[in-house]
């Protein structure tokens, strides 16, 4: 049995306009970076996250693939579990599963306190997402850069999150595609300020300030965090960058308004 997260409320039966606590925590502070676990050193993961927490990340991205809905395979229930017990920040579990309706409620009961699942995966996400709900998790939308706003624009309300992926899931070695950072106001336009917006991919010193400035307030990070020797410090570097992408969004908002 796994140990509930100090962020989960896994007796909620139903969704609700309160705001989730996991969601609650990765807003606190501006935006945040949540450290993709896919990259890390599995041999010592408890040495792995004890750096992650030490660096005052604010919650951890898992990536989870199914070798059918993307060609890659990674982890699944018993490395949710095993995190759970390592740690109490919210884990923020990404299913690139062909069948999440299948799986979703699984992923909660193992430890997540968040779950995505793809539009590309689901001909009706409201029923999981209310699934996902009742099992005591924040529930949210996914989408791929070809997949516009609009096929998920009737299931936002449902949504306390939306992921909008910069690469194509599941596939490595491709660039970030800025192209779909407009879809990020899209959605705040949609669905308000209650929805947590995330990007998830090609997010590195390079590209995490405009991330930002388009109005990402999680932003999913892998080799930038795991291919540096100092994860405090690479964290550290992003945070700064991030500073930089809030304030350009304020100026950019303000000079909207003064229009």
């Amino acid at each position: 049995m796994s140990t509930p997260s100090a962020t989960s409320t896994h007796s909620v039966a139903t969704h609700s306009a309160a705001t989730h606590p996991a969601i609650a925590r990765i807003r606190n502070g501006g935006a945040a970076v949540l450290p993709s676990l896919l990259l890390c050193d599995f041999r010592n993961l408890e040495r792995e996250i004890g750096k992650l927490e030490a660096a005052g990340v604010a919650a951890l991205h898992l990536d989870v693939m199914d070798g059918v809905f993307v060609p890659n395979f990674t982890y699944g229930l018993p490395i949710v579990a095993a995190i759970r017990q390592l740690t109490r920040l919210p884990i923020d579990a990404h299913l690139m599963i062909a069948d999440p309706a299948k799986y979703a409620r699984a992923f909660v009961e193992a430890g997540a306190d968040i779950v995505t699942f793809h539009a590309e995966a689901a001909s009706d996400p409201l029923p999981i997402l209310a699934e996902i709900h009742a099992a005591g998790a924040a529930a949210g939308i996914a989408l791929n850069p070809g997949t516009p706003v609009s096929a998920v624009a009737g299931c936002l309300s449902e949504c306390d999150i939306a992921v909008v992926m910069s690469v194509e899931a599941g596939f490595g070695g491709q660039s970030f595609r800025p192209e779909v950072l407009s879809k990020l106001a899209e959605l705040r336009r949609l669905a308000g300020d209650s929805l947590l917006l995330e990007i998830d991919g090609g997010v590195n010193a390079r590209t995490i300030a405009e991330c930002v400035a388009a109005g990402a307030e999680a932003l999913v990070v892998g080799s930038a965090i795991f291919g540096q020797s100092d994860y405090a410090a690479a964290i550290s570097g992003l945070n700064q960058l991030i500073a930089a992408g809030e304030t350009a969004a304020l100026a950019g908002k303000n000079a909207q308004e003064a229009r």
